[in-house]
């Protein structure tokens, strides 16, 4: 508190606590909005100038858009990025609610305190390691689990990563990386449910699987849909799973097997930036319209 005084000269507090506190926001989003304009905005810019010229930097309107979607291998790389998300969507949605449920019903004790440390240690791999662990236990000659892949007829690594098994494994390799922190954050989203709430189904004689249903899933509808928009962004740019597969199998899983791959491709391999850059803003249009869908549709926004 400061003493001031006023046009009669007496003298009056005036608090300083909300203007240090404002100043103190707009300090750390500031930091944010400068890191989101120098690595999100500007490069999305560039992409976009990219996208819509050519190596001469004329405009050329929709040109690199057709050309590559008129490549023999885009299509393919539609369809693999468009049936990994459908597995990898529904398989997170459905056990990553399980489990923070069951999780949640074993708040007590060490137990829960165990689970929750498990579930978070794989996240704190890299996506690169996660994979490279991955390789490993595929490999019947080397895997911990060579038994287990025997009994399913896998005796070779070219056999279990053979294309039509690539959707289920790269989806294995994505919830084992990344579903334990969503895990995490969905059983702090069930602890803020109010006690009042929960205590009302249990004298209203709701048993475990009616509570979760009908009160604990539907009011983590807007935790689940902002998992959702997240996951179908960075599922859809796959690239770490395939591109890792592709070296290490010698050529039985394919460098243009996902999108990014392809754009990677065109890049590096082709020298088309433009190319490139209009298969990275097909993404972006593609995933933005899929969070805008996925809001609009679930009163995201919407207040409780």
């Amino acid at each position: 508190m400061t003493l001031t005084h006023s046009s009669s000269g007496a003298p009056h507090r005036r608090p300083r606590g909300p203007a240090r506190q404002s100043r103190a926001g707009v300090a750390f989003v500031a930091g944010y909005v400068l890191l989101l304009i120098a690595f999100g905005v500007l490069p999305t810019g560039y992409a976009i100038y990219f996208a819509f010229t050519n190596a001469g930097g004329t405009f050329t309107g929709f040109s690199n858009f057709v050309t590559t979607a008129q490549d023999f291998r885009f299509m393919d790389a539609v369809e693999h990025v468009a049936l990994y998300l459908l597995f990898w969507l529904v398989s997170l949605v459905v056990f990553v609610v399980a489990l923070a449920l069951l999780l949640h019903r074993l708040s007590s004790g060490t137990v829960s305190k165990s689970l929750r440390f498990l579930y978070y240690v794989p996240g704190a791999l890299a996506g690169a390691a996660s994979v490279l662990v991955w390789l490993f236990i595929l490999d019947p000659t080397v895997s911990p689990v060579s038994s287990l892949l025997a009994a399913m007829g896998f005796d070779t690594f070219g056999e279990v990563i053979a294309p039509g098994h690539l959707p289920l494994l790269f989806t294995v390799i994505a919830f084992w990386t990344g579903a334990g922190g969503w895990i995490v954050v969905m059983y702090g989203a069930l602890n803020n449910i109010p006690a009042d709430v929960m205590e009302a189904a249990r004298i209203d004689g709701a048993g475990a699987w009616q509570t979760a249903w009908h009160v604990q899933i539907p009011m983590l509808r807007k935790w689940v849909v902002y998992m959702v928009i997240l996951a179908f962004a960075s599922g859809a740019q796959l690239f770490v799973e395939p591109q890792l597969l592709s070296l290490a199998s010698v050529g039985v899983a394919g460098r243009d097997y996902s999108l990014n791959q392809l754009t990677y491709d065109f890049a590096f391999q082709m020298n088309n930036v433009n190319g490139a850059a209009a298969i990275s803003v097909e993404l972006l249009v593609v995933s933005v319209s899929a969070a805008a869908l996925f809001v609009t549709r679930s009163g995201f926004f919407d207040a409780d």
